[in-house]
């Protein structure tokens, strides 16, 4: 069964030139995934449409109202009898990573709801219980762009949606090391050659080769999942010493 990702933004229309192209495109053709926007403000009461209103205690900005995002969760839960995973993009959030990554796409169905403004009444989350996701330490206009970045992971680990099956397994935080260096045509360029073992033709000196550059990249760019990744592989610098030591020179007598 495809996963079902909804998405509760004030801006469905800006999904559309994402989830239309590149891997979100054929994803949703190949039936790996289905997509749903709904405008919150579609369940606003009033004459306006008002989705906000001014904080309590004073303050620039505006908040998202209680009912209206209620109103849209529970109706659009009701159209499909799998439970979503609630979430709420949130700059307050926990950090995006890899491995939340690949729990999210494990599950039936996503609930995606993207704030705009100065954020939500605290009640919704305190009612709803989302999990709150952040894409980085930085504040953006509202939660439709992290929305898209959360997507586009997540769809991207389906199986079959990359075209093959180990299409990720060596990627960038597939197992906590960056991604090894990539050459192709031609040879040389500008005085820069590929390193000759990829171009010996042996699977296994170019498989250690580049987990020795993952590694090593790892070590060099992001310390801090350099550690962690020693932490849950207290054996690496073993590895990578026995990778780097050079054979016993040999002597005819």
């Amino acid at each position: 069964m495809a996963l079902r990702i909804d998405v509760l933004t004030l801006f469905p229309e800006m999904f559309a030139p994402i989830l239309g192209t590149s891997i979100p495109k054929r994803a949703a053709e190949k039936g790996l995934v289905e997509y749903h926007l709904t405008n919150i403000r579609d369940f606003a009461t009033d004459n306006h449409k008002s989705v906000d209103d001014k904080p309590f205690g004073g303050g620039p900005g505006m908040v998202m109202m209680c009912q209206v995002v209620y109103d849209a969760v529970r109706d659009v839960e009701a159209r499909d009898p799998r439970p979503a995973r609630r979430i709420i993009l949130s700059p307050q959030g926990v950090p995006l990573d890899q491995k939340i990554v690949e729990q999210l796409s494990q599950e039936q169905r996503l609930l995606l709801i993207a704030g705009h403004y100065e954020g939500f009444d605290e009640r919704i989350i305190e009612g709803l219980k989302p999990m709150e996701i952040s894409i980085g330490d930085y504040v953006l206009s509202g939660g439709e762009l992290a929305a898209m970045v959360l997507i586009d992971a997540v769809v991207r680990l389906l199986p079959g949606a990359l075209g093959a099956e180990d299409g990720a397994a060596d990627e960038t935080f597939a197992d906590g090391l960056l991604e090894f260096p990539q050459y192709t045509r031609p040879r040389e360029f500008e005085g820069m050659k590929v390193p000759d073992v990829l171009l010996s033709g042996d699977h296994k000196k170019i498989a250690q080769w580049r987990l020795q550059q993952r590694m090593l990249r790892t070590q060099e760019r992001r310390p801090d999942l350099w550690q962690k990744y020693l932490q849950e592989h207290p054996d690496a610098l073993n590895e990578k010493k026995k990778k780097r030591r050079r054979p016993p020179i040999e002597f005819e007598i």
